[in-house]
């Protein structure tokens, strides 16, 4: 198979309404392959609730948040498995729990890369939240979530950091998002090295930046009330929100079978 180029791929001008339709299609993959995919979800958000009972444990509860939203910053990596669940579904072939598991991507040290590549930015985005933190309020030790949650919300330093972070977050967010929400799909599906996947991924968003803002609400608004739930709607929204991803770069990016 040959390599991808940024020529190869003539992206589609879609409508606003099409993040609704990748929704409506990711659904669909859910209720086709309810058992694993739901497992899947399962997985993931029992690896999400075993690090927020680590953080308390050591008493680190503080940080949650920070460290939450910088989590959902790999999710791309973590969905690998449900973009084949939906490659297969789409071309009539079996899904099983083993090639969710062991995906064969085609592209397996590109995807590395981009992995590092989002592993660097949750980095950056702790770091920044700890610098956030010192700056409001000095050098002490982050305190237990029962302290931290009134703190934030009835203080003045509290929200002044929360309205200064959240407009942070939301912009290495939505980096992360242009980055990945074509190459993560492309490198598992094409033979394409990570440069060209995130130039091809931030070029979709470019060329159709209001559906794809709609996307990034969306996702934005999903994982929200997953978390909100205490981490049980996420069994539910993570496959959701991957199946539906396959069907955002197939719908962006048709021009190759």
């Amino acid at each position: 198979m040959s390599h991808v180029s940024i020529s190869d791929y003539k992206f589609n001008v879609i409508s606003r309404e099409a993040p609704w339709q990748w929704l409506a299609a990711g659904w669909k993959d859910l209720m086709a392959n309810k058992v694993l995919s739901l497992s899947y979800g399962f997985a993931f958000t029992l690896v999400s609730v075993l690090l927020l009972f680590g953080l308390v444990e050591f008493e680190m509860a503080g940080i949650v948040f920070a460290l939450a939203a910088g989590f959902l910053l790999l999710g791309p990596m973590f969905g690998m498995g449900l973009y084949e669940a939906s490659r297969r579904l789409e071309n009539r072939e079996s899904v099983s729990f083993e090639n969710m598991l062991f995906v064969r991507a085609k592209s397996p040290l590109q995807l590395l890369y981009l992995g590092l590549v989002l592993l660097l930015m949750f980095m950056v985005w702790v770091r920044i939240a700890a610098l956030l933190y010192a700056l409001f309020f000095g050098m002490m030790h982050f305190p237990p979530l029962s302290e931290f949650i009134p703190t934030l919300l009835y203080s003045w330093e509290g929200p002044t950091m929360l309205a200064l972070g959240t407009i942070i977050g939301g912009i290495i967010a939505f980096s992360v998002f242009a980055v990945t929400v074509i190459s993560a799909p492309l490198l598992m599906h094409r033979r394409a090295d990570v440069m060209t996947a995130i130039i091809l991924s931030v070029k979709a968003v470019r060329m159709n930046f209001w559906p794809m803002a709609l996307w990034a609400w969306l996702i934005a608004w999903f994982m929200t009330f997953a978390i909100a739930t205490a981490f049980i709607g996420m069994i539910i929204v993570f496959p959701l929100l991957g199946h539906a991803t396959w069907h955002a770069y197939r719908s962006l990016a048709p021009s190759r079978s």
